[in-house]
């Protein structure tokens, strides 16, 4: 299976604008920037397991 590991155009652009963002952050306020990006994730995680559970 081949996956489509390369970012798009717009993914680029919005991997520009965090970067910009977390630059300009203190370190306590990029580690609750991060922990809330991963809390995002899972919740993502989360969502297509069940909607792939859904489909079955």
């Amino acid at each position: 299976m081949d996956l489509p590991l390369a970012l798009t155009m717009e993914q680029q652009f919005n991997m520009k604008v965090y970067e910009g963002q977390v630059k300009h952050m203190s370190a306590d306020q990029a580690q609750d920037f991060l922990i809330e990006i991963m809390r995002q994730l899972m919740i993502k995680d989360n969502v297509i397991r069940h909607l792939m559970k859904q489909s079955a």
